[in-house]
């Protein structure tokens, strides 16, 4: 941000005009400035930016990791069903939004196979969420903090846009509980495994079919 510089005034201009030029100057200079933290403050969420200043989502969206891989997946600084929400908390392999065209080819084709060997044993089977666009997950996160009150409470749940395999279409979430629970049974069958031990839905594509999963991690901060 360049420096404002003052305007010189004229010699015949009294020392009265000069002197509310200036506190004009100055109130708008206030008034920029204030005008630019409401900015980032919409951008950055709520809590203190000092509690993230070296991370990259501080920096620009232009520098995150690629966004999903399917259609719809560019939408990285959307949010609601573009940017990855799943109406209702509830979607099929066949349903035609971002959440599930954003998922990486090879865990949609094992998250398919699975549901259908679960259909046959008349287990409800759904995705929560997949694919999330950089804004989407950068608003679950505010929401988390809003709840745990600490940026640290809220990342044992919810995972930074940067580091997030949602972000990356790598990642989805499984209900109901039925569900969940059936494929932490079944999911080695598809190489899928659970990943956090405080989130039964959340299953990545970590092994292959019949393999071992790694351990599982306390919570999405790792």
């Amino acid at each position: 941000m360049t420096r404002q510089e003052f305007a010189q005034y004229p010699a015949h201009v009294s020392a009265t005009s000069r002197h509310s030029g200036r506190r004009t100057g100055g109130r708008r200079m206030a008034f920029g400035l204030a005008t630019a933290a409401a900015v980032l403050a919409a951008v950055f969420g709520v809590y203190p930016l000092l509690d993230r200043a070296d991370s990259p989502v501080v920096q620009s969206v232009e520098v995150a990791p690629d966004a999903g891989t399917g259609s719809g997946a560019d939408s990285a600084g959307s949010t609601g069903v573009g940017g990855g929400e799943v109406p209702d908390g509830a979607a099929t392999l066949d349903d035609d939004i971002p959440a599930i065209t954003g998922l990486d080819p090879d865990l949609r084709a094992a998250v398919e196979e699975a549901a259908a060997d679960a259909a046959a044993h008349d287990i409800d089977f759904w995705v929560t969420s997949g694919w999330r666009s950089l804004a989407y997950q950068e608003q679950l996160l505010d929401e988390a903090v809003q709840e745990h009150g600490s940026l640290e409470a809220a990342r044992r749940w919810v995972s930074t846009p940067e580091l997030s395999a949602h972000v990356t279409g790598e990642a989805v979430d499984i209900g109901p509980t039925e569900a969940a629970y059936w494929l932490i049974q079944h999911g080695t069958d598809y190489g899928l495994c659970q990943v956090y031990s405080n989130e039964i839905w959340h299953f990545e594509l970590l092994t292959k079919p019949g393999g071992t999963c790694p351990p599982m991690k306390d919570g999405a901060a790792g």
